[in-house]
């Protein structure tokens, strides 16, 4: 079999006037724009998460050339401007969507939300999303390092948030994100049993036609990356790709951080 890599870009926010905490995962408008004309100069055809997902596990076909866009969290920006960028260029794209930001259209602590306070959007723009041809899928209730919670609440994490959407769309929400991608075997069989098909990690690398379905790879999108650096990657170029095992230092990491959770409870993803 001929593996090709598949570059999967992932966004956050797209604001000229970011909070602090989130600005080094924010692209500006024109930034975005440019960012977006380089995916479409490319050749490639972008299809979403859930198409590529399918693809991965023999359940579909993908384009000769694919690239996928997803989006995570749920920043107020996606419903209006970004989502109306993609519709323009006829880019789908997938957006992940951590519901207990969202359900007060803001994301302030103490309202279901690890996420510092942030513009958001809100529960009842889901739809309005699909309308432009982005895909819904779940990042968890409240953005918590999965990998170092207990197996109850990782289950409610999971649940709770695919319940929330699918309550909310009308239909079944199939695709995962894990919060700053961190997962682990026991997360990845997780949610399988909470009745995902897919879920995507992080890991800063291409992704390919041989991935792994429930740790699907991404490239993340900083304020520094340019139009440039979107076109290396549409052409396989820039970074490794997928699959690979992690690294010494990604099982040592984790290691560190669910004997912190021990102790100081769930931390924010990020």
């Amino acid at each position: 079999m001929v593996v090709t890599p598949v570059p999967v870009l992932l966004y956050h926010a797209v604001m000229a006037d970011p909070p602090a905490w989130i600005a080094e995962f924010t692209v500006g408008p024109r930034q975005f724009a440019a960012q977006l004309d380089a995916v479409v100069a490319s050749g490639r055809t972008p299809v979403t998460a859930g198409a590529f997902a399918a693809a991965l596990t023999g359940q579909g076909q993908l384009p000769a050339r694919p690239a996928v866009l997803t989006f995570d969290d749920g920043f107020a920006d996606l419903p209006g401007p970004t989502a109306e960028a993609l519709a323009a260029r006829s880019l789908p794209a997938t957006a992940y969507l951590t519901t207990g930001a969202l359900a007060r259209g803001r994301g302030i602590p103490g309202h279901g939300s690890l996420l510092p306070p942030a513009p958001m959007m809100s529960l009842s723009q889901a739809a309005s999303l699909e309308g432009h041809g982005v895909e819904i899928g779940a990042h968890t209730v409240t953005h918590a390092q999965l990998d170092t919670l207990p197996a109850s609440a990782l289950r409610g994490e999971l649940r709770d948030s695919k319940d929330v959407l699918e309550d909310t769309l009308g239909h079944a929400v199939d695709h995962l994100a894990y919060p700053h991608g961190y997962n682990s075997r026991a997360v990845r069989d997780a949610a399988r049993a909470a009745g995902y098909t897919s879920a995507a990690a992080v890991r800063h690398a291409l992704s390919s036609t041989a991935d792994e379905p429930f740790r699907m790879a991404r490239l993340i999108l900083r304020r520094s990356h340019t139009a440039a650096d979107v076109a290396a990657w549409m052409a396989g170029e820039g970074a490794r790709a997928a699959p690979f095992p992690d690294a010494a230092r990604t099982v040592g990491w984790r290691i560190y951080r669910r004997a912190r959770a021990r102790f100081l409870g769930p931390k924010f993803a990020g």
